[in-house]
Parts: C-alpha cells; structure tokens; sequence
C-alpha cells in the first residue's frame, strides 16, 4: 500500500476489496460487528471504529454499508455507498464524483472496455453505484436514481451486474414489492 494509505489498482486495490491487507485488529472488531443484530448501535461503533483505523480499506466500509441496508437504514446506506463510490474510483483513474464520469465523451473504447472487464475493482465501482441508484430510487430520488442507471448503461451495456432490474423499481416510483407493504388500490367509482 502506499505511503498514503489508500491502496491503488497495481499495489493491491483488488485485493483489498477481497479482504486482503487488513489488520487482523479491524477485521476482529468487523466480526464482532456482524455477530450483533441487526441494527445494534454497539455494532454500529464497532464498524466505525473499524473504519477510523482503516479508512481507506473497502472492508469496513462494505461492513458499515451492509449494518446500514439490512437495518433498513437506507438514507445511512446510500451515504455510505458514495463513500464506497469514491474509495473505488481513485484506484480505477475516475473522478470521485460520479457525476463527472462522462465515459461517452471523454474516453476512447479501449478505456471504456477497461472498465467493462470483470476485474474486481470495475466491479466493486459498478456494484456501488448500483447500490447508490437503487437507494436513491427507494427514497424517493427518482432524478438521482435515473442519472446512476444512465451511467451504468454507458459502463456496463451488457448489464453484467444485473442494473437493469433497477428499472422496474423506477418504474414502481421507488417501491421494492419485497419490502414495502402491499399498497392498496382503490376500485375507481
């Protein structure tokens, strides 16, 4: 890793997203974090805690995203995902915004067949903006969610990652029918 800690794709960035590199000291307080219930607040400080000590492995941060989706904290959980979003996009040569990833515009095909490839770190980056859009879309940010599922198209046209389910929850105006309580129509007069 380098002297700045935060791992790059040629010093191990792919690795790390497999869990490699980690001190055992924060992979210790991950696994205590994951035997508490879902939601505990003790479990909460755990991964903070595991996250202070090692910010820029994706490891605690893939933790401290998954205590926030199963806890049904979803605005916590797509505050994380953009965190995840950045930490994979420097490795990658992308901008930390994803909002400035204009892959039709500004790269050639052999950058964008790069990106497409089925490398670990292409696919942490993908899988957390397809975290970001769903998120976005069950809470309601339609626009938000939209511009994501655009961006993955551009990146992944052949939807190896499954983005194009997102549509359907788009479609629903955000509802996930797994989750959300069954709304009831109305028989019109």
């Amino acid at each position: 890793m380098p002297a700045s800690g935060v791992p790059d794709a040629s010093s191990g960035f792919e690795e790390a997203i497999l869990g490699a590199g980690l001190d055992p000291a924060v992979e210790a307080l991950i696994d205590k974090a994951g035997r508490a219930g879902i939601g505990d607040e003790g479990a909460l400080g755990l991964l903070l805690q595991a996250r202070a000590l090692a910010p820029a492995h994706p490891a605690p941060l893939i933790a401290h995203y998954r205590f926030h989706f199963y806890a049904n904290r979803l605005a916590d959980a797509r505050r994380v995902a953009l965190e995840a979003i950045a930490l994979a996009a420097g490795p990658l040569g992308l901008p930390a915004d994803w909002r400035q990833v204009a892959p039709a515009t500004s790269w050639g095909p052999e950058r964008i067949a790069q990106l497409r490839a089925h490398a670990v770190a292409p696919r942490f980056y993908l899988f957390a903006l397809k975290g970001y859009a769903y998120l976005s879309l069950r809470l309601g940010e339609a626009e938000e969610g939209r511009a994501v599922l655009d961006l993955l198209e551009a990146l992944d046209p052949a939807d190896s990652l499954g983005h194009k389910v997102l549509g359907a929850v788009l479609a629903r105006g955000g509802r996930d029918v797994d989750y959300d309580d069954d709304v009831v129509v109305e028989a019109a007069p």
